[in-house]
């Protein structure tokens, strides 16, 4: 029986492989940083400065070569990895990003079958619905941080987009999550609905994990809006602000994203 289970736990760690899948922020073409500051930004061609930017991914597959998905078993790391969710971070609480923290976060890492020849990769960006409209505080993180916290009916921030602009030097907000969710007559009762989920399938075709990385490109956000007219997005869909924001992240059926591409990695 021994020799059995050993033999069986040799057989499970060679039927895998280590993978890596690297992401970059960007303004257009420019890597993004804090402290930096970015132009053309927008309908108003404003100037912009990043103040955050962090987002959650989950249900990362990649597509094999004869179009089946297999599961990114994600590495569960204890402080960007839990369950099928990551967060990548980008800022470094430097410059502006007065509300981040030091420490970031590129790449998602888990494992696939061994062996495997892939075309495409997929996920979702935002919060799967169980996990998103749980107690804070006794979730594990990232599921626990506030910086990324809304109120109990919403969830979760599935992506914070701050920064500050020529004409909202003060900041503008762009903060994507669920609305609409019921019911919300309790702070211990889940919703079990949202009108708005916002989650946002994706769809990289062409990618190769060793060759490619996810480019997630605020400007590509913002293309269409006035970022120097306040308030910024809150994702209510009714908003004139986030018209165009949520359009561009494709949160409805039928709305091509345009927040992610594909890029070969440095």
């Amino acid at each position: 029986m021994i020799l059995v289970a050993i033999a069986a736990l040799f057989i499970g760690s060679a039927g895998a492989e280590e993978v890596s899948i690297r992401f970059r922020a960007t303004v257009g073409k420019e890597d993004l940083r804090c402290g930096s500051s970015y132009s053309n930004i927008g309908v108003t061609k404003s100037t912009i400065t990043p103040r955050d930017f962090r987002f959650y991914v989950h249900n990362v597959r990649l597509v094999t070569v004869t179009g089946g998905e297999v599961a990114v078993d994600l590495k569960q790391d204890g402080k960007w990895q839990y369950g099928g969710t990551a967060l990548l971070d980008f800022e470094d609480g430097t410059g502006g990003c007065r509300n981040g923290t030091a420490e970031m976060h590129r790449e998602v890492t888990g494992s696939v079958p061994a062996g495997g020849k892939y075309r495409a990769l997929r996920f979702a960006l935002g919060v799967p619905m169980m996990q998103n409209h749980t107690e804070l505080l006794s979730m594990p993180s990232p599921l626990n941080l506030t910086a990324l916290s809304w109120v109990w009916n919403a969830g979760r921030k599935f992506a914070r987009l701050d920064f500050a602009s020529t004409g909202a030097p003060r900041g503008y907000l762009v903060h994507l999550g669920s609305t609409g969710c019921t019911p919300n007559s309790s702070a211990t009762r889940p919703p079990t609905q949202c009108a708005s989920p916002n989650r946002v399938e994706v769809e990289l075709t062409d990618f190769d994990p060793p060759r490619d990385e996810v480019i997630a490109d605020l400007a590509a956000i913002l293309k269409d809006s006035n970022v120097d007219r306040l308030p910024g997005c809150m994702s209510e869909p009714d908003n004139p602000s986030c018209v165009p924001i949520l359009k561009n992240f494709g949160t409805k059926a039928g709305q091509a994203q345009t927040f992610f591409r594909r890029g070969v990695r440095r």
